[in-house]
């Protein structure tokens, strides 16, 4: 019985432990990232975000994701300030703005427009 218990034990010190991720990439990272986006994690994945961003300020991808999680959680200006940032490091990332249904939040925000659409000024 005694034994029982300390193998039960074992387990719920394991499950109640923090769970240490690694990742093999930044990639990686983000890809852990957006699915805590998509389940509502939002303070994780920030904090996955600027991880990424931490060691390479450069991933356009991580300002791009950043970008998004704000437009989902109505913080319009730091998405802006985030998918400006995206677009001057991958202009692709307009286009990809474009068409993405996680900006829907952000749709009727001018500045919004502006930043999809610079050749409509």
């Amino acid at each position: 019985m005694v034994e029982r218990s300390r193998v039960y034990l074992e387990a719920c010190k394991r499950h109640i432990a923090p769970a240490v991720r690694d990742f093999a990439s930044n990639e990686e990272r983000y890809d852990y990232a957006i699915s805590l986006v998509n389940t509502g994690y939002y303070e994780e994945a920030r904090e996955q975000m600027e991880t990424i961003l931490a060691k390479n300020p450069d991933a356009d991808f991580a300002h791009y994701g950043l970008a998004v999680l704000y437009s989902m959680t109505g913080a319009a200006e730091t998405c802006l300030e985030s998918l400006t940032r995206a677009i001057e490091l991958s202009p692709s990332n307009r286009l990809q703005a474009r068409s993405d249904s996680d900006f829907q939040e952000m749709s009727d925000d001018p500045r919004f427009t502006e930043l999809l659409y610079p050749e409509i000024d």
